[in-house]
């Protein structure tokens, strides 16, 4: 029998099998998360204080899952209209959720389609300002779900896809913003400059035992050269437990 979860609803959302709701410590909003699909991390949080977007720019982001960066990103920013792309039923469905459930469906849509035909819903060169948490691992033969698999993995989008998407996507001076391993940065910084985009500021993530874990970068369409490095930004105790600072909304400013 189906759990009754009709006490938790808000929005007219409630909550499924296997769903929980979670507070983002921000204004008041929330989001559902679902154990069996892929959840979000630490990662999706900080790219969300580093992306920088005007009230009245066009902003679109690649691979939104359950839509949090985008619901952090207008909460943050003010943004009037973010256009986010996620190509799996499942997690388009649950961002479709989170953002009913926040009241923000006058500011975020969500297409759930694949970003590389993003012509369908506008044109070339429109948007100020593109964001992504994109999958950056490349493929395995590790036993995963097709879910977890796509969102983390390089099967649909690949580094030069994304890449070549973005730029196609933005408006000369329009911003890119991305996280991405670190030990793939040349890669990344090398192809986004294939693309006309050029690398403006950068930092990497450090765990708690010294270890670099992850790079947040923006890049500008055909940008000068010249690039802002950060110092680096310790997610975590030596523990291992995530540290306060990442739930401060201007941490990054």
């Amino acid at each position: 029998m189906e759990k009754d979860n009709t006490k938790n609803a808000k929005n007219g959302v409630f909550l499924q099998e296997n769903e929980r709701l979670e507070d983002l410590q921000c204004g008041g909003l929330q989001i559902v998360q679902n154990k069996n699909l892929y959840t979000f991390t630490s990662d999706s949080v900080i790219l969300a204080n580093f992306l920088k977007a005007k009230k009245n720019d066009f902003v679109v982001e690649i691979g939104t899952g359950g839509g949090v960066i985008s619901i952090l990103a207008q909460a943050k920013c003010g943004i009037n209209k973010i256009v986010a792309f996620e190509i799996q039923r499942e997690m388009a469905d649950l961002a479709e959720k989170n953002v009913l459930l926040n009241n923000l469906g006058e500011k975020i849509e969500i297409v759930c389609d694949d970003a590389k035909v993003f012509e369908k819903y506008f044109e070339k060169g429109r948007a100020d300002v593109v964001f992504s948490n994109p999958p950056y691992f490349k493929p395995t033969h590790f036993s995963q779900s097709r879910v977890n698999k796509l969102a983390k993995e390089e099967v649909a989008l690949s580094c030069e896809d994304l890449c070549a998407t973005v730029s196609k996507m933005l408006k000369s001076g329009g911003s890119f913003f991305v996280c991405y391993p670190a030990e793939r940065t040349a890669e990344l910084v090398c192809t986004l400059q294939k693309h006309n985009l050029c690398t403006k500021e950068m930092f990497f993530t450090e765990n708690g035992k010294g270890k670099v874990k992850t790079l947040f970068l923006k890049a500008t369409k055909n940008g000068k050269f010249g690039t802002k490095v950060r110092p680096n930004l310790v997610t975590n105790e030596g523990n291992g437990n995530y540290l306060e600072l990442l739930h401060t909304k201007n941490f990054l400013n």
